[in-house]
């Protein structure tokens, strides 16, 4: 209910909203008081919710909201004062007038007789008649117990039930706002968008900074004019033009000078405020784990009543925060894991106490976060599962020969439990029986971006752990480039990022393989599944990302890796329709639009090229005769049109071409593959030539590696500067034409294919 809607919500609708949280705290604090029937705290906290009902309710004339509000409340003050204890029969009596007050104040409702049934039973209970001290009363409880005045009681503040963050603000004195999920979607985008173009500033900067070295090129070329004409005579009017052109260009120098360091200062606080913004938007997104589950715990209890079980829900990490989306999704799932556990995982109370158990069962429920990911995990104390029974369940069901299924690892037998209509009971019921539990489980996970294992212990118990992403918003990704393009690979769906070497890899039945972890892979070329163009030339090393659960498991090859990335998922346009393999779109830190990849429909895209008989290798047709090593040369230059004609001159002539943008690309690029040379420019941001040429003649592993430098400078200073360097040929921008750079390059290193 936005803020406009509650402002012109009726009485009986604000009521309405109200008895959704006090009933909450009603549930929470019952159960709680189920185990520790004297608690004051949980006391308190449950007639304040009552009280607070009753006043609501006669507010909006609710007649019989009053009635079960006032017994509740009559019933919480005789176990406060002592006249009283909570025993079962009363709680399951207080959490039925919880469920009669949200079901009471829905319009229509007719509940007369149930809550006449209800009144009459609390107030026995409140005001038990005949008591004597030795026998319980005649509502079936123990003789009172007298207040204990030795200990004072808790603070009431210190152990309240956590409530949900509907309810924050009613006494915390912080005010609540209620924003629609589109408008905070929006936000979000705006934000990201923002923090993108604040990372154009720093390039920006970078030119600045060679503006003003050209500029500081310029004042020198001026000063040099002065001195060569010092010994001339000149009349007025040229010392004046002279005189006059050195004061503007020295200006012109000191006010880019102070813009150079306001374009930084501006860059870096820009940079740091559009990070803050785009945090706090994200922030606006999660929500604690606990607002999710505040249900789960009453219907833990109530279900192991009805199987005749004892079971308590331990919830841990409820102040962990979600994003709203995946919380939204979540409540199935765990409502399937946790019917599974009380039906399926804990045994009845006589069986437990046989086996050494207390005859109450554990559930333990926690969310946190680890490694940029959530990690939800839910155990139980119970049986575990049979791996004997599951392994006949197996074959029965004809999913694998008997040979086979006898050489089933316990986690291989354990993924049968996900199959859709698989189910280790033998009858349906109600609860269980159908399976469809764990095949919803699954599927949601894969929805979200997550996945689900289980693990279990036979007579210990079952333990199942949800990896999800933080956020929806964003994925942290796998970036690669394919076909020059840049893609990225959500984390949740990459079981490993190799790199294997060309000889490794087997042809079996017409297809590609490899061996990892003692298995055969598939291997398939993304330039393939996405449809970019000609298979990749023959290399001695292919990159390789292996996806895909325990079968199929299929290695993606691809062109490179350019890193590890938390991305904002920017939606496609919904006129797209869904498009194949791609899930949707973002941009890099300098604004490059890329593609995440969808990759649940990336695998059916190899099932179907496999299924046919489409499977192309993935370094192309004829690669024995191209097995022949071609050298590799890394050009580093700044300028767009320079490194493309270097670029395009050397591919001409058959080297191998990788390229960087700037010395410090350049230094990445080095330390993490392999070059027979290096072309390098000098003028460049972040890292000069003349650092990069230091950089790799002081490393000992790249010291021998030549390194050519080609400028536009032609001093011979400038010269003389390259080569103490390290460099090993200096050549000239301004006067070097096609076979002068081929002819240096060819000097150094010999011929491509040599």
């Amino acid at each position: 209910m936005n803020p406009e809607q509650m402002r012109d919500a009726s009485l009986l609708e604000l009521f309405q909203l109200e008895t959704r949280n006090q009933v909450q705290v009603l549930n929470d604090g019952l159960l709680a008081l189920e185990h520790d029937p004297n608690s004051a705290p949980q006391l308190e906290a449950c007639m304040r919710a009552a009280h607070s009902l009753k006043g609501a309710a006669r507010i909006v004339d609710l007649d019989p909201a009053v009635r079960i509000a006032h017994a509740m409340e009559d019933c919480l003050v005789g176990a406060k004062e002592g006249r009283l204890r909570l025993q079962a029969a009363d709680i399951d009596a207080l959490l039925l007038g919880a469920d009669l007050l949200q079901r009471v104040a829905a319009p229509g409702a007719a509940l007369g007789g149930e809550i006449d049934d209800l009144v009459a039973r609390l107030s026995g209970a409140a005001h038990p008649q005949g008591a004597s001290a030795g026998a319980p009363g005649a509502a079936g409880f123990p003789p009172p117990i007298p207040p204990q005045d030795e200990t004072p009681p808790a603070a009431p503040s210190a152990a309240l039930p956590a409530r949900r963050s509907s309810d924050l603000g009613q006494s915390d004195g912080e005010r609540v706002l209620r924003v629609t999920a589109d408008t905070l979607n929006k936000l979000l985008g705006l934000s990201s968008e923002t923090l993108v173009e604040s990372h154009w500033i720093a390039p920006f900067g970078a030119s600045m900074l060679r503006l003003r070295r050209a500029q500081a090129g310029a004042v020198q070329a001026l000063e040099g004019l002065r001195g060569a004409l010092a010994g001339q005579a000149l009349d007025a009017r040229a010392q004046a033009a002279l005189d006059d052109a050195q004061r503007i260009v020295e200006q012109c120098q000191r006010e880019l000078s102070q813009r150079t360091s306001e374009v930084d200062e501006f860059g870096w606080r820009m940079g740091h405020l559009a990070q803050r913004l785009y945090d706090t938007a994200l922030a606006c997104r999660m929500r604690p784990f606990g607002d999710g589950v505040g249900g789960l715990a009453r219907m833990v209890r109530d279900l192991g009543r009805s199987l005749g079980k004892q079971v308590r829900l331990e919830i841990e990490g409820e102040s962990t925060q979600v994003d709203r989306d995946i919380l939204d999704k979540l409540d199935a799932p765990l409502t399937h894991l946790l019917r599974n556990a009380v039906d399926h995982g804990i045994e009845m109370p006589a069986i437990r106490v046989a086996a050494g158990k207390p005859p109450e069962g554990l559930i333990r429920l926690s969310a946190r976060h680890a490694a940029g990911m959530l990690l939800i995990e839910l155990s139980d104390d119970g049986a575990g599962i049979s791996q004997e029974r599951l392994r006949g369940e197996v074959v029965r069901r004809k999913l694998a020969a008997p040979e086979t299924a006898a050489r089933l690892t316990e986690a291989e037998l354990l993924e049968f439990l996900f199959l859709s209509g698989f189910s280790t009971r033998g009858e349906v019921t109600e609860i269980s029986g159908r399976g469809v539990g764990l095949d919803v489980v699954q599927t949601m996970a894969r929805q979200l971006r997550g996945a689900v294992r289980v693990h279990q212990q036979t007579g210990q118990g079952t333990r199942f752990m949800l990896e999800m992403p933080l956020s929806l918003s964003v994925v942290r990704s796998l970036l690669v480039e394919v076909q020059g393009e840049i893609y990225a690979f959500p984390l949740a769906y990459v079981n490993h990022a190799l790199q294997i070497r060309a000889q490794d890899i087997e042809q079996l039945e017409g297809h590609q393989h490899f061996r990892f972890m003692e298995r055969q892979v598939g291997l398939v070329s993304a330039r393939q599944i996405l449809r970019a163009g000609e298979p990749a030339p023959y290399s001695e090393s292919v990159c390789v990302v292996l996806v895909g659960g325990h079968d199929p498991l299929y290695g993606i090859a691809v062109d490179r890796y350019v890193g590890e990335r938390t991305l904002v998922v920017q939606p496609l346009d919904p006129r797209l329709g869904k498009v194949q393999d791609v899930m949707a779109g973002s941009l890099m830190d300098d604004g490059t639009p890329l593609l995440i990849l969808d990759v649940e429909d990336m695998l059916v895209s190899v099932r179907k090229l496999v299924e046919g008989g489409r499977l192309a290798r993935v370094d192309g047709p004829g690669a024995s005769a191209q097995a022949r090593r071609r050298k590799r040369v890394l050009v580093v230059d700044d300028s767009l049109t320079v490194r493309e004609l270097e670029r395009k001159l050397l591919l001409n002539r058959g080297f191998e071409v990788a390229v960087a943008v700037d010395g410090m690309d350049g230094w990445n690029m080095l330390r993490n593959e392999d070059f027979d040379l290096v072309v390098t420019d000098v003028d460049m941001p972040r890292m000069d030539g003349i650092e990069l040429v230091s950089c790799i003649k002081a490393d000992p592993r790249l010291q021998s590696l030549p390194v050519m430098v080609v400028s536009y400078k032609d001093r011979e200073e400038d010269r003389r500067r390259g080569l103490d360097a390290g460099a090993d040929y200096y050549l000239a921008k301004g006067s070097f034409h096609d076979d002068a750079l081929l002819d240096a390059v060819e000097d150094l290193i010999g011929k491509a294919n040599a």
